[in-house]
């Protein structure tokens, strides 16, 4: 796995074997000349020496530099329109996910489609198909391979959300679970709780499922499989037959932490109907900061993140990919979640 402080050659290979997309300024170092001689060239625009034009279009080419529709636009100075995909509408963090992308998109003068893959596989690839050919960039949550997606894309900028910078060779905006995570354990432990379960939402090795194992370790308190269930659906519905499934698996459990909100609240309807009060009998926490953690009783303990921050970083990636500069790295690329203590836990 290659990390953000390891730089890449233009057009050469990461570490992890995959190939980095040349902008801009790859072509103009290669050629020899300023980065608006390449746009000049690229764009047959202005007055220009034909050999320069020659030399440049030929780095262009060694570095299979394609200009996106979003730097042509920037030239002509036409409208431009930004895509976003998001799996679930009706899951009320993604609203404020492209709530915030909407609000940078708009101060930039851009337009937004918003295309809703209803977390679908197939959908996130129609959705790449049509929004190559309409928009100038894309923003969103893909599960697919980057080489997947690169067969889709059509050679326009992308940026992906909830994925580290270091998991993809596209631009990304990722969420640090870990440190999240690390709060709200520490908290739990905190207040006495030696017996902490997991309702998970994703399949496979997760971040936050991996953070969850990690910390509980740290703390040298008791885990295995049967401590994590995974529930049926990102939802209260998810979060109700999890817990039920929890609860049957390790009766003995004095707190539990929900992939997200939804979930959680859906535990505390459990633990409700089973007879277990919440928090005496029960802590529970839940992970995205929705704000109907605040109307349910009692009220949900949470590691809060700023989903409209993640929005806004993304169009800052489309921004600096489309004129040609490097994307955001390192820390600068990632949302921070911060604990928020009410009465669940």
């Amino acid at each position: 796995m290659w990390t953000d402080n390891q730089r890449v050659e233009p057009g050469g290979e990461r570490p992890d074997g995959a190939r980095r997309r040349a902008t801009i300024h790859d072509v103009a170092r290669l050629a020899g000349v300023s980065r608006q001689t390449v746009s000049r060239a690229v764009n047959d625009k202005g007055e220009i020496d034909p050999g320069t034009k020659e030399r440049v279009l030929e780095a262009a080419r060694l570095l299979d530099y394609r200009p996106s529709r979003f730097a042509r636009g920037l030239v002509q100075k036409g409208a431009v329109t930004a895509g976003l995909v998001i799996p679930d509408l009706r899951n009320p963090f993604f609203p404020e996910v492209a709530a915030g992308v909407l609000e940078a998109a708009e101060q930039r003068g851009w337009q937004v489609v918003v295309w809703d893959s209803r977390i679908d596989e197939a959908r996130e690839r129609q959705a790449l198909d049509v929004l190559s050919h309409q928009a100038d960039a894309v923003v969103g949550y893909f599960k697919d391979s980057d080489d997947v997606l690169t067969r889709h894309l059509g050679g326009v900028p992308l940026v992906l959300l909830e994925r580290g910078p270091q998991q993809t060779r596209f631009a990304a905006v990722g969420i640090d679970a870990f440190a999240g995570v690390e709060q709200g354990i520490a908290h739990l432990v905190e207040a006495g709780h030696r017996r902490i379960g997991m309702l998970d939402g994703e399949r496979g090795p997760g971040a936050r499922k991996q953070a969850f194992l990690e910390q509980v370790r740290r703390h040298g308190l008791p885990v295995d499989d049967s401590w994590v269930v995974l529930c049926p659906e990102h939802s209260v519905a998810g979060g109700e037959a999890g817990m039920e499934r929890l609860l049957e698996a390790r009766p003995e459990i004095t707190a539990v932490f929900g992939f997200n909100d939804l979930i959680a609240v859906g535990a505390m309807r459990t633990a409700r109907r089973r007879g277990r009060r919440v928090p005496d009998d029960l802590a529970v926490l839940g992970f995205d900061g929705l704000s109907l953690g605040e109307l349910v009783d009692p009220a949900l303990t949470t590691v809060h993140i700023d989903k409209r921050q993640l929005g806004r970083l993304a169009v800052e990636q489309v921004a600096r990919l489309c004129a040609g500069e490097e994307p955001l790295g390192g820390a600068d690329a990632w949302v921070t979640p911060e604990l928020v203590v009410r009465e669940s836990a």
